[in-house]
């Protein structure tokens, strides 16, 4: 979610609720084209392709969940929301596609030993290609919608339909070379390469959910943008305001960001509260979402937390280097 730029409005329907619910349904139109794509052709490549689908169509629901989740407001157990929700659906996808990956491995290798002719290949690569281009032009929605959004679960379901064209493209790509060829040990080979290339993103979808969870930093550019409002500010009041103790994390599609904000010693509570408030609505026009935490501070003065961490990094560095020892 963080790389992706702003997007342009989307027309009101397109929530991500009822996006998700639209990619259920072609997830189910999918896994019946290419379960007859395979039916009909015979190829374990088509067979791997159709059960992507199936994790897609498993994915798919449980981000629906998931996003039903998040929405939800806070409330005493969960005072600062339920954002993360969307996370546990990203890594859910991503077990879900290790597995299938590890199905596909097994079907494949049992060909691989024992190979089997194809057979009506134009029309299992026919269904194959048109349910591609389903999923192309669903994940390319998804994908613009989770740069508005900010949603990790959209933006996790977009990523693996991409990955599940390019799945579908190769697995095509390989049925021609059986057709040119003959070589029938061409058709589990390429499915062995798309369970590599579906172990791969499994393993991306799972490390991105645990940053996630983990509390992960807002995005370089977020911070850039918020650094220059900071900036902005300090140098409007000549010097007067300064700001230091930035700390930020990410929470589905709500950005968190606490600071302190040094103030001079006459500057009266008035005068405190208007200059925050600004600070505040320059940081939310530049950040969409952003809960921003400001802890007010007369100048030179730092909180006890940050005196603590200061004596403990000089402690540290004293043992570094050798002094205090006996």
């Amino acid at each position: 979610m963080s790389e992706i730029p702003p997007a342009k409005p989307l027309p009101a329907w397109m929530t991500p609720v009822n996006l998700l619910r639209v990619s259920v349904g072609v997830a189910l139109l999918t896994i019946a084209l290419k379960t007859l794509a395979w039916w009909i052709s015979g190829s374990v490549g088509l067979l791997s392709d159709a059960m992507e689908s199936f994790v897609n169509l498993a994915g798919a629901m449980f981000a629906l969940t998931m996003v039903t989740v998040a929405r939800r407001p806070a409330d005493d157990c969960h005072p600062y929301g339920h954002h993360k929700a969307e996370y546990f659906s990203s890594g859910f996808e991503g077990i879900l596609i290790l597995g299938a990956a590890v199905a596909i491995l097994w079907a494949a290798g049992l060909r691989l030993l024992h190979p089997q002719p194809v057979e009506e290949l134009s029309w299992g690569m026919g269904l194959a290609l048109l349910s591609t281009a389903f999923n192309g032009a669903l994940a390319w929605v998804l994908l613009r919608a989770a740069r508005v959004h900010q949603s990790a679960a959209l933006e996790g379901d977009a990523r693996h339909l991409i990955t599940d064209v390019w799945t579908s493209i190769g697995v095509v790509v390989g049925l021609l070379a059986v057709r040119a060829t003959g070589w029938l040990w061409l058709d589990p080979l390429v499915a062995i390469g798309v369970a590599l290339n579906i172990l791969r993103e499994g393993a991306r979808l799972l490390w991105d959910a645990s940053q996630g969870l983990m509390d992960e930093a807002m995005a370089p550019e977020q911070l850039a943008r918020v650094q220059a409002v900071l900036d902005e500010h300090a140098a409007a009041s000549e010097g007067a305001v300064q700001f230091d103790g930035l700390v930020s994390r990410r929470a589905g599609a709500r950005s968190h960001l606490e600071l302190h904000m040094h103030l001079p010693h006459d500057w009266t509570l008035g005068q405190a509260a208007r200059e925050r408030r600004a600070v505040e609505q320059a940081l939310l026009h530049a950040v969409p979402g952003l809960r921003a935490t400001i802890e007010l501070l007369p100048r030179d003065h730092a909180t006890v937390f940050e005196v603590l961490e200061a004596r403990r990094e000089q402690g540290e560095q004293r043992q570094g280097s050798g002094e205090g020892i006996a």
